[in-house]
């Protein structure tokens, strides 16, 4: 993709900041003045209004045409022993520490043994959110507190970490419509989560879902065990009148994080690649979407999956513009969305149904 000139990038930061008369706060890790910080609900923390999402989509290319993995996929077992892809992975994170993001999310065990690796020696710098799914109750046998509390002290071991930041717990993506099994997979969930703080090897804890209707009833049925929440919010993704999620968000001090702003790279026309003919039209989008995302002040921060440094830079130029779109950037930004739902592919077609959240 076309280089952002350095200059302009920070100038562009630092005016829209100037603007917004932001003082620094205090403890506010991997502080950067160039970067605005959101209070993540009831945790306290300061988290960076663009996050890191772990995924790793598209990343062949930066690396090699034949490269294969997204985060989550069997390839990624060999990935995270691959030099180019950690160098491709530890140059998106330096990144992100030099321009002010503070927080990476990992939601299978490849991201995190890949992130826990890259953030070896300065682990100081960056929150780490962890979700080892294939030890939690999307699998059966995941589905007691103290099968949970096992699967994640042995995720920590395996990672070499002493305690995550946020320990979200990933509930099932199918629905669950035996009610007895519900219950049971959500008395498992609070009370694992309440464990691990209490042991302290998560600081805070939380959830995510693919259900809309399941999440909501979590955030206010379990306020104490579930402080943040993670859950699609993309592009084209608006509030619901009434029984919105975001209702349930602001009454119970919930902090949020956004995944899938680019429905799975379907907003894009180009591949991601620096060559791409319609790399600049792909970064204007990308802009676009952050800043309609950030303008939901419910939501804590957007986590994408970037692949390069450069798309870095344009995801935090993005904080410091005009957070507000005007009558033809909204035009362009609907007419974007449209394509992008038609473009899912046949395996994403569940995020429209958080079109209305």
């Amino acid at each position: 993709m076309p280089t952002i000139e350095r200059r302009a990038f920070v100038g562009c930061v630092a005016a829209g900041l100037a603007a917004a008369n932001q003082t620094r706060p205090s403890g506010i890790l991997n502080y950067n003045p160039n970067m605005e910080y959101r209070r993540l609900g009831k945790t306290g923390l300061m988290v960076s209004a663009v996050c890191l999402g772990g995924h790793w989509k598209r990343a062949g290319v930066m690396i090699h045409p034949a490269f294969r993995g997204n985060g989550y996929d069997a390839a990624d077992a060999k990935n995270i022993h691959n030099p180019a892809f950690l160098a491709n992975r530890r140059a998106v994170v330096d990144r992100a520490m030099e321009v002010g993001i503070n927080y990476v999310d990992a939601c299978s065990p490849e991201e995190i043994l890949t992130y826990s690796k890259v953030l070896t020696g300065r682990r100081d710098k960056m929150y780490f959110g962890f979700s080892w799914h294939t030890r939690e109750p999307r699998f059966k046998e995941w589905r007691t507190s103290q099968k949970l509390l096992q699967g994640f002290e042995q995720s920590l071991r395996e990672a070499n970490l002493e305690y995550a930041d946020l320990w979200r717990i990933s509930l099932p993506q199918e629905s669950v419509p035996d009610l007895d099994v519900l219950r049971m997979i959500e008395e498992a969930t609070v009370g694992a989560l309440d464990k691990a703080r209490q042991q302290g090897k998560a600081r805070f804890t939380g959830i995510s879902s693919h259900s809309r209707p399941w999440l909501n009833w979590m955030v206010g049925q379990y306020p104490s065990q579930v402080q943040v929440v993670l859950f699609p919010y993309t592009a084209a993704s608006k509030q619901l009148p009434d029984d919105s999620v975001f209702d349930a968000l602001k009454k119970n001090d919930t902090g949020a994080f956004g995944i899938k702003p680019f429905a799975d790279n379907s907003l894009f026309a180009g591949d991601s690649s620096p060559a791409s003919p319609h790399a600049e039209e792909d970064d204007r989008r990308a802009r676009l979407a952050i800043r309609y995302i950030l303008g939901n002040r419910a939501i804590t921060a957007p986590i994408p999956g970037l692949v390069s440094p450069h798309q870095v830079d344009n995801v935090a130029a993005a904080v410091a513009e005009r957070r507000k779109l005007d009558r033809r950037e909204k035009a362009e930004l609907d007419a974007a969305g449209e394509r992008m739902w038609a473009n899912l592919k046949p395996d994403h077609q569940w995020l429209k149904n958080w079109e209305y959240v």
